[in-house]
């Protein structure tokens, strides 16, 4: 009991970060999901107040389980929690992307960044900071339509996602943008999403929507 009450002293005298964004009815979400929608069950005139809500699991900051994308691939709740419990690394390119919308942060960027920091770890969690959940809670400023209605967002590239499956074994992955894969390139290839594909295929998650990673 002693070391666990250590433990916890520990970690509640350090400095805890919220990742994720408020959830409402105006939250940022992939255009093809209905926005959340609640309503009150029993208010205070009833003796108490109950609120219910109906909302799609891919909504706001959120976990995208394997099953996700492939068929037959674990769901949420078949993750270990011990998977959800992971040392994380920041890449920071959000200068990169104020230059450039359509900025796809390659393997270079993480040698760069290991060049620096060190080796990231197997089994552990890599999120890409854009800044742009700084533009929320515009939908607008999030999508970053052009005028031919693309998605001018940043996303990862092939080689980097490889490299940080294949050879870092890493658990996860994260972003604050709405979808893994590059804007310009989603809707080159009509829509499919080719990057996100293909980390959960190899059995990795990712977390997406990501606020506060400055």
């Amino acid at each position: 009991m002693t070391e666990l009450l250590d433990i916890y002293r520990t970690l509640k005298s350090k400095t805890w970060v919220d990742l994720t964004h408020q959830i409402n009815e105006k939250s940022p979400n992939f255009p093809a999901l209905p926005a959340l929608e609640k309503k009150a069950l029993f208010t205070h005139k009833d003796g108490f107040f109950v609120e219910q809500f109906t909302v799609v699991g891919q909504y706001g900051t959120h976990l995208d389980p394997p099953i996700h994308f492939v068929e037959g691939a674990r769901y949420l709740d078949e993750i270990d929690l011990k998977d959800l419990l992971l040392p994380l690394y920041v890449i920071d390119k959000s200068a990169a992307v104020i230059e450039n919308n359509d900025y796809e942060i390659t393997k270079q960027d993480i040698l760069d960044f290991e060049a620096e920091y060190g080796p990231i770890a197997p089994k552990s969690f890599v999120a890409f900071r854009s800044d742009l959940s700084k533009r929320w809670p515009s939908q607008d400023a999030i999508r970053n339509l052009d005028e031919d209605g693309v998605q001018r967002t940043p996303g990862w590239s092939h080689e980097a996602l490889e490299y940080l499956i294949e050879e870092r074994q890493v658990k996860a992955v994260g972003h604050e943008t709405l979808d893994t894969d590059l804007g310009v390139s989603a809707a080159k290839h009509g829509g499919s999403l080719s990057e996100e594909y293909y980390l959960l295929s190899k059995d990795i998650y990712q977390l997406e929507v990501l606020a506060n990673l400055d």
